[in-house]
């Protein structure tokens, strides 16, 4: 990853900071892995064992966000460009090959920026989702910030493979 490293969060923070500040220093690293990327490569499909592309997991972790924050914790309809296709997850991997870089940050930079909202209004964190997740019942504010810990964590590391594919071999 080009650029400086996000800020390791602060050691004391009360448990709603600590779960923030984790996941904002994940979205941090998401965006750096677009530094230096081309349109092109943002789109390439860089390792033969995977149809992941770069611009695929940041496109998809925007959906991930606009669904466990704005849909599923507030209840809210989904924003564009998410309105026509809802919750199918395979949308945002199959058409980020044509997106920009540039387009796919603001996209990103966006959905990270409505999750902080929701979350920052939502109140407690055992507070329950507007709706259920998976079909069951609604999960606690708690949970999905853990989630998106996790899932922006995972895909971090596959951007790091990509962008070392990237790179010219020495």
């Amino acid at each position: 990853m080009t650029g400086s490293p996000p800020e390791f969060p602060q050691l004391h923070p009360p448990e709603r900071e600590t779960l923030n500040q984790f996941l904002d220093q994940h979205r941090a690293m998401v965006l750096a892995s677009l530094d230096g990327v081309s349109d092109e490569a943002a789109g390439a499909r860089l390792l033969p064992a995977t149809d992941m592309t770069i611009g695929g997991i940041v496109k998809h972790l925007a959906h991930m966000e606009d669904l466990w924050f704005t849909h599923k914790l507030l209840g809210a309809a989904f924003p564009e460009p998410w309105t026509a296709v809802g919750s199918d997850e395979t949308w945002a991997w199959a058409s980020a090959p044509g997106d920009s870089v540039e387009s796919l940050r603001h996209l990103y930079e966006s959905a990270c920026a409505r999750s902080r909202a929701a979350v920052a209004g939502f109140g407690d964190l055992d507070r329950r989702a507007a709706l259920p997740s998976f079909g069951k019942a609604p999960v606690s504010l708690r949970w999905m910030l853990v989630q998106m810990i996790r899932e922006t964590a995972q895909h971090c590391g596959h951007l790091d493979l990509l962008r070392d594919a990237l790179r010219p071999p020495v």
